[in-house]
């Protein structure tokens, strides 16, 4: 099904209605969501995030076919976080402008689809507002922060996890996903997340291997450590089979090597005082809901996100 705009607004009605404060947002700070997605430790997971996302064929020719990813790795992903964080952390007016302005830019976003990948046969038509393709986006980002969370920093509760993903609906519907397409529980959820990993809707086409070599590449050679760290971590995150074929290899030493620095990691990180822990879209979405004026970093996330809005980037 593709998103048509009436589909859109009928789903952000019931945004609406889900909305407790309209000041907070969608979720507010008393929410599961934000309790769980505010901790920096999340960004482990992104680049996991991105590979899964491109793993569908959809995105990753809408990607290729659309955007400046080739010449601007980082800053597509930077504007797609900037979305994100316009939808999660916003009051509810900016969160609804950010959903619009998704639609409206996907909405030119289709094309063909060029060789035989997975399902898809070339020449296959491929839309980015399509709920199934989005569905996926969604999914990815909400299973990585679970995910990275449980890799970092411990296990985390299934009830808090079932009230996590039933906050997280709200964001779905914000790309105009409908209620009844969403999986009605977190382990319903998990179990989708997990047969979608298994299917061959998600092959790893040309256009997403290319993606992937920029992705993983240091932005410059000072955190080339870091970044091959950050590989290894990813590569631990994914299934086999989609590691192989974004040729990203994990051996046994590897293996070790990742668990290791994850349970030193953990004490050490529970001390970083909170303002360097917790993200920075979190910590002025704090402020503001306190009537507090916004800090310096506050004013170079809204010139980050204006250049999102210029830029005119799919966020999926």
């Amino acid at each position: 099904m593709i998103v048509s705009k009436t589909q859109l607004h009928q789903c952000l009605e019931l945004v609406r209605q889900r909305t407790a404060d309209p000041a907070a947002g969608i979720h507010g700070p008393d929410s599961t969501a934000w309790q769980l997605q505010k901790e920096g430790i999340v960004f482990i997971g992104s680049l996991r995030a991105a590979l899964l996302q491109i793993a569908h064929p959809y995105v990753a020719y809408a990607v290729d076919q659309h955007s400046k990813t080739r010449t601007d790795v980082q800053g597509r992903f930077q504007r797609t976080f900037m979305n994100v964080f316009a939808m999660v952390y916003g009051d509810l007016d900016t969160a609804f402008h950010a959903a619009e302005r998704v639609h409206a830019v996907h909405t030119r976003i289709n094309g063909k689809i060029t060789e035989d990948v997975g399902p898809y046969r070339a020449g296959h038509v491929y839309h980015a507002n399509d709920s199934d393709a989005l569905k996926w986006v969604y999914a990815t980002l909400m299973h990585t922060v679970v995910m990275s969370q449980e890799l970092a920093l411990g296990l985390i509760r299934a009830d808090v996890k079932e009230r996590y993903y039933q906050d997280t609906k709200s964001f779905a519907l914000l790309f105009g996903i409908p209620l009844e397409e969403l999986p009605e529980t977190w382990v319903d959820f998990d179990r989708y997340v997990a047969d979608m990993l298994a299917s061959d809707t998600l092959t790893v086409s040309t256009p997403a291997l290319e993606m992937s070599k920029f992705l993983t590449q240091p932005p410059r050679p000072s955190l080339a450590p870091v970044m091959h760290w950050l590989k290894l971590v990813t590569a631990y995150m994914l299934p086999e089979r989609l590691r192989d074929q974004f040729e990203l290899p994990l051996s046994r030493r590897d293996r070790l090597v990742v668990q290791s620095s994850l349970r030193a990691f953990r004490p050490v990180y529970r001390m970083v005082p909170r303002r360097l822990r917790y993200l920075p879209a979190y910590i002025e979405a704090r402020r503001r809901l306190a009537g507090r004026r916004p800090t310096r970093m506050s004013a170079w996330l809204e010139r980050l996100a204006m250049l999102g809005i210029r830029s005119a980037e799919p966020a999926s």
